[in-house]
């Protein structure tokens, strides 16, 4: 009997047990194969296989041939480099044939992956699966000299350059609520880069990822010239969208999204930026890139160029003469050229002191694998791979850099005050955008599309850009956090440098600029529209504006108190953008995107909007799903406390509940590139009429006086 109940029991555990693993394998299949499916259906993505035109096999023979013109290539160009001071042409031609020849010289032109190709039988390159032949595994090096090894593709996967966002802690943001972004004690949310030197706030790259604009440029009449345009030309992905799989609790990126990553923008010497431009397949649009043989023979160690490939487009701006990757628009669907600059300090030897003393963006932005660290202090929502990690001036120059100066005691003694780009960012390029909006377009004959219309530009102090204390802490919306060391509670940017522009040749510029404005839309009230644009806060009813000043008092000024405050330069902008009111707080409303096509070609900005928000990830986000996942968080972040308004603001067509805004306050994007060697005087600021806004600083009247009238006759020139 008790053998027989053993047996039975014996069969009822092998029955369950293999229930078990039946309903485990269903799950696994599930997620497999069916999950991405229904992902894909839902957010309404494209995954098919990727192909690049220009990924060609050759020959051994034409190997060979590309091998040797390579080679000749990258030698004539370093030899050219190091005796450009020789005048006469034929002892430089003499001088560099000599240096092209030496042992030295041939070991460090040499592309050490010719080699690598050649042993290997490789004779045609196609992406990242030939990168993953040699290097599926990666060494890492951590800040602690600590080393790992890791998985190469999903290191690369799981980086902001690829993913641009992170549910992880470690922003140094802090929500209107008060509380630290994905900090300790918040539910996490996938947050990164909310742009908003863009018509596309960061979250909805996915509405103008590749987009091809018919323009009909003054120089071509009667012709369409098809244009490329779209947030995926400065990220490494590339495929028809961002990898929205990243936002998600679950779910990995499809493998055809993963081998369109772009390894050789990153990694190779010679890249043809002629092949980043949108092309239309039977999967929709995205951005094409170089994936021939040449450019991946000349893989090396990342350069200041590999960088500013796409970094500058942010820095120095697509006008900047001396962007490099500006100058080749594309073969095909050429490149939209951006007019005004974002932060408008480029870096470049012309530009910036360490630029031209050849010092590498890697030499301070120290990677692990491909986690890049940006620094400590950052005041906007930007994603951070290694947050722990410094990068500052002080990482090379210490506390007490003017050790050569004939007044170093007085200059290293304003470090505990002013950072030193303070000092060292003396301009901005002249087409820095202050004010742009975004809501009445206007032609340009040049590119034939109508372009945001850019209300004030500056490169100057105190008008494009300011000076705030900071202490390494942001808002969701960028607005620099800190606080005079002297603990003055009347010193609130969020209510004064941030929210008004009073200076006199700004505010002229703005209205000239607006009575221009008017003569394509008459309907602009002139004194209205500069009051709305100087002065953002006057768009809050006085409800509204009481609630933002107890939000401040009461949930940043103990971000403001943290650590150690000093003065910053900060590139200052705003936007005129449509809002969704229903999800409207203190600090502003959810910003609705744009489709491009619609907007560069028509003019028509409400209807850009209207055909933006018909996508299928907008649509998704009004829904519960959404709702419940991160919007209700993210607008508890955006000081809007009562949660996410799901109402779909599109009924029948028309917009509803949407309104054109500026912003209801300005960005202050961190300004740390664009450093010059010669930097402000000291009459500069210790003058009544300085640069140095001391009483909106917060300092007390009689300090302000002292501080404007320092006596610095005697003290000279300083270098």
């Amino acid at each position: 009997m008790t053998g027989s109940l053993s047996h039975v029991l014996s069969k009822a555990a092998r029955k369950r047990l293999l229930i078990g693993l039946a309903v485990l394998l269903t799950l696994w299949l599930a997620y497999q194969f069916l999950y991405p499916v229904l992902f894909q259906w839902y957010v309404g993505e494209s995954n098919p296989r990727l192909s690049f035109a220009s990924s060609q096999e050759v020959s051994p023979e034409e190997f060979e041939t590309l091998a040797r013109s390579l080679t000749l290539a990258a030698r004539e160009a370093k030899a050219a480099e190091q005796v450009s001071d020789q005048q006469d042409p034929f002892a430089r031609q003499v001088k560099m044939e000599i240096l092209m020849n030496t042992d030295s010289f041939l070991r460090d032109t040499d592309y050490p992956h010719i080699k690598y190709f050649r042993d290997a039988g490789i004779r045609r390159y196609a992406g990242p699966e030939t990168c993953l032949r040699c290097h599926a595994r990666m060494p890492v090096e951590h800040g602690d000299g600590s080393r790992t090894e890791v998985d190469t593709l999903q290191n690369l996967v799981d980086s902001v350059h690829f993913k641009f966002q992170s549910d992880s802690g470690g922003f140094s943001t802090y929500g209107y609520d008060g509380r630290q972004v994905n900090g300790p004690g918040s539910r996490k949310i996938p947050v990164g880069k909310i742009n908003r030197a863009c018509g596309i706030p960061g979250s909805f790259s996915w509405t103008g990822w590749a987009a091809l604009v018919k323009s009909r440029p003054e120089d071509k009449p009667g012709e369409v010239e098809l244009r490329s345009e779209g947030c995926g030309q400065c990220h490494i992905g590339g495929n028809y969208q961002p990898a929205t799989e990243t936002m998600m609790p679950v779910g990995d990126v499809p493998t055809n999204a993963k081998e369109g990553i772009d390894c050789l923008i990153c990694h190779a010497a010679q890249y043809d930026m002629n092949q980043r431009y949108v092309i239309q397949d039977q999967g929709g649009r995205r951005w094409n890139q170089d994936r021939s043989l040449a450019a991946a023979l000349t893989v090396k160690p990342v350069t200041n160029a590999n960088c500013l490939r796409c970094h500058q487009h942010n820095m120095g701006g697509d006008a900047y003469v001396h962007n490099q990757a500006a100058q080749a628009l594309g073969h095909e669907n050429r490149r939209l050229l951006h007019r005004g600059a974002k932060r408008g300090n480029p870096f470049s030897p012309e530009d910036d002191v360490h630029a031209a003393a050849k010092i590498q963006c890697t030499d301070c932005h120290v990677p692990e694998g491909h986690r890049i660290p940006r620094g400590r202090k950052g005041v906007d929502l930007v994603a951070n791979d290694l947050p722990g990690k410094e990068v500052s001036c002080e990482s090379c120059h210490s506390r007490a850099p003017h050790n050569n100066a004939d007044y170093k005691a007085l200059l290293n003694g304003h470090i505990a005050r002013l950072a030193c780009e303070t000092c060292h960012i003396k301009s901005l390029q002249d087409n820095n955008v202050v004010l742009r909006d975004w809501v009445h377009p206007t032609w340009d004959a040049e590119e034939g599309i109508f372009i945001p219309t850019d209300i004030y530009r500056s490169g100057q102090a105190g008008k494009g850009f300011i000076y705030l204390w900071f202490n390494g802490n942001g808002t969701f919306l960028a607005n620099a956090l800190g606080n005079n060391p002297n603990g003055a509670i009347d010193y609130n940017p969020l209510m004064n440098q941030l929210v008004r522009i009073t200076d006199p040749e700004a505010l002229a510029a703005v209205r000239a600029n607006v009575e221009e404005l008017k003569k394509a839309y008459p309907n602009i009230d002139v004194g209205a529209y500069v009051t709305m644009a100087t002065e953002p806060l006057s768009q809050l009813a006085p409800a509204m504006l009481a609630r933002r000043q107890e939000m401040i008092q009461q949930n940043l000024r103990r971000a403001m108190n943290e650590g150690e405050s000093r003065i910053y330069p900060f590139k200052v902008f705003n936007a005129m953008m449509y809002e969704d009111m229903g999800n409207q707080g203190p600090f502003g409303a959810m910003i609705l995107p744009f489709d491009y096509a619609t907007y560069y070609e028509s003019g028509d900005s409400a209807a850009a909007v209207i055909q933006s928000i018909k996508d299928p990830i907008v649509v998704r986000m009004y829904q519960t799903p959404f709702k419940l996942y991160m919007m209700d968080e993210f607008m508890s972040y955006f000081g809007v406390t009562q949660g996410w308004d799901a109402r779909y603001p599109l009924v029948d067509g028309k917009l509803v509940n949407v309104e054109p805004h500026w912003m209801r306050q300005m960005g202050s994007l961190m300004i740390n590139h664009g450093i010059k060697k010669d930097a402000w005087q000291c009459a500069d600021c210790h003058a009544p009429n300085g640069i140095m806004d001391y009483a909106g600083l917060g300092y007390t009247p009689e300090r302000v006086v002292e501080l404007q009238n320092l006596d610095v006759s005697q003290i000279g020139e300083i270098k």
